[in-house]
């Protein structure tokens, strides 16, 4: 439930240019008489998805300013010293404004510039869907202390309607505004949830305009797109190499030149799922390890004694390699990982023949392919 709503509110909370060469102003006000010198923090995200300072100000009158420049749009966050949740306000040049209560931080207005008109736009409404998605999750959760089975059902079935009309309003937005920054940010957040097919969410993007296309989030998609037609069922798998536990360099094909069918499979020693489904890996590995089968384990582990402690913990024979950079491992990127477990079974040409088996369809698979060879 909470992971399809993020579909459509995921990028308020972490998510055509105004070419003005002086950079760009932000005003902000504050109403409910706010004490003077309260500190107000820009912030914005790293190329890890990590908040990082960019400028600190303080609150006079109700009121605070930032300026600078930047090159092109950037979604940034408005913290208040000792207030709860965030401000998100797309930076470009230009003179942009934003109001809202000291007590209620959410509900923020913002205008000044293209970017911020079309943003507040598609803040209103998601703050809508917000709201009822509160509504119908309180009502379910009375319903369920009263053990009213039968509202709950009703209840659960509504939801399901409500996260179809979520995700269509984050379709929609982004087809109608092709002009905008947050429908970039959409669509990237479409593509990695993986809530649409790829081909629609490539024609929502090519109908993004040249502006669009060339911001920092719109060439990350367009690379993620890139990449998943090499890692498409029938596609010959990129090769990559990584550092093993004993820091010596190992290659896909490394592993693949010996084997009948590999599977790659994407883990890390803190993903619950991964390790739930390791011994199933394990048990398909022993069975058919001498007929031919083998595993390459992609760890997106970032502590080194995290990862080599599961794999001693988990009993996982085969090879294994990690970059240590968790969802930024270039390898991750290269195969458009962007949850794990994630898998993908190469025959012995390297071809991708499956992608994302579990439990018996694993071994299933692997029992049907062997026999055949």
């Amino acid at each position: 439930m909470k992971r399809l709503l993020a579909i459509s509110l995921g990028i308020l909370f972490l998510s055509s240019c105004n070419s003005d060469p002086k950079g760009y102003t932000l005003s902000g006000t504050i109403t409910g008489e706010p004490e003077n010198g309260t500190q107000i923090f820009l912030k914005t995200t790293d190329s890890i998805n990590q908040l990082i300072d960019i400028d600190t100000t303080t609150v006079e009158n109700g009121l605070f300013s930032f300026s600078g420049s930047q090159s092109e749009p950037k979604m940034h966050y408005l913290f208040v010293d000792k207030v709860r949740g965030n401000v998100p306000v797309i930076i470009e040049n230009g003179t942009i404004e934003v109001e809202f209560p000291k007590d209620s931080i959410d509900h923020a207005k913002l205008k000044g510039t293209q970017q911020n008109e079309l943003f507040m736009d598609f803040l209103e409404k998601s703050r809508q869907l917000s709201e009822r998605a509160r509504s119908m999750q309180n009502d379910m959760r009375m319903a369920a202390q009263q053990q009213d089975t039968a509202t709950v059902t009703a209840l659960r079935e509504e939801f399901i309607e409500f996260q179809e009309d979520a995700k269509n309003f984050n379709i929609d937005f982004a087809k109608n505004n092709p002009n905008a920054f947050v429908s970039v940010l959409v669509i990237g957040n479409l593509l990695a949830t993986k809530a649409v097919p790829v081909d629609e969410i490539k024609s929502m993007f090519e109908g993004l305009t040249p502006e669009m296309k060339q911001t920092e989030p719109a060439k990350k998609i367009a690379e993620q797109l890139e990449n998943l037609k090499s890692t498409e069922i029938g596609a010959v798998a990129p090769d990559f190499s990584a550092p093993t536990p004993s820091g010596e360099m190992l290659a896909l094909s490394d592993v693949t030149s010996n084997a009948k069918l590999t599977l790659v499979d994407f883990w890390a020693g803190w993903c619950r799922p991964c390790r739930a489904e390791n011994p199933n890996i394990v048990s398909v590995y022993k069975k058919y390890h001498d007929k031919g089968f083998d595993v390459l384990g992609v760890s997106l582990d970032n502590k080194e004694d995290l990862w080599k402690n599961a794999i001693a913990s988990d009993g996982l024979e085969w090879n294994h390699i990690s970059n240590l950079q968790r969802f930024q491992d270039p390898i991750a990127r290269l195969y458009n990982i962007n949850a794990i477990p994630a898998a993908f079974l190469l025959d012995e040409n390297g071809v991708i023949v499956a992608r994302d088996l579990r439990g018996p369809a694993l071994e299933e698979k692997v029992a049907e392919i062997l026999g055949k060879s």
